[in-house]
């Protein structure tokens, strides 16, 4: 029986750690990227995605045989009229955490926000996804707990239910009212309808206070 040699342990594939354990030495250099308008996920948020075009099918297929991590960032322009669109400078790395294959060829997956990044250029694929080579070293902070200073619940909450009012727009209070400050701050910047600019100068914040204060900012605009 012929034995198969250990492989140095530069050489071995790597696969994703325990969530609890993320360090940036975890983050990889390059990085699928699934570019999304309008979409934004957050460092501790959840974003669901149908997938069904053959170069993100096989954009998913590589990242689960490796870290099961995603580069979700947004084009600068519509791609619906530019299929090669030019993208935002700054994404988030999503954890795939669930993942369904559909008898009709679509799949749904789930991607936990990990870390943002900053993109420093793209490289080509055979696969027809783009891939872009990422430095998550500014946003190291994205990696540990942060206990946000405190909000204005209050008025956060009642900009919130006077934005979604003036757009005829529901929300489950119950639920709202029940989550702390810092699910708040990465919960609302994702579900409210802020426009793509809007999402991503929520995403480029650099602190959750900054992210808090800007958040009242918006309401407060898409009131008058």
């Amino acid at each position: 029986m012929t034995e198969t040699p250990d492989l140095p342990s530069d050489e071995r594939p790597r696969r994703a750690p325990p969530l609890t354990e993320l360090t940036l030495a975890d983050i990889p250099p390059r990085v699928g990227l699934f570019p999304l308008s309008g979409a934004l996920l957050l460092p501790g948020g959840h974003l669901p995605l149908l997938v069904f075009e053959p170069p993100y099918v096989a954009l998913l297929e590589d990242a689960l045989a490796g870290r099961r991590m995603i580069g979700v960032i947004q084009p600068l322009m519509d791609p619906d009229t530019d299929e090669h669109p030019l993208l935002y400078r700054t994404g988030t790395l999503g954890r795939i955490t669930e993942f369904t294959e559909h008898v009709d060829g679509t799949f749904s997956v789930t991607l936990l926000g990990i870390s943002r990044f900053r993109l420093i250029r793209e490289t080509p694929t055979d696969q027809g996804w783009r891939e872009g080579i990422i430095d998550a070293t500014p946003f190291a902070a994205d990696l540990v707990e942060e206990d946000p200073l405190p909000i204005n619940r209050d008025l956060l909450l009642n900009g919130l239910k006077t934005y979604l009012e003036s757009r005829d727009l529901q929300a489950s209070w119950p639920l709202i009212e029940d989550m702390d400050d810092e699910t708040l701050l990465v919960v609302l910047p994702m579900l409210v309808p802020f426009t793509p600019v809007e999402k991503q100068s929520l995403l480029e914040a650099m602190t959750l206070d900054e992210r808090a204060g800007l958040l009242l900012d918006l309401l407060e605009r898409g009131m008058e």
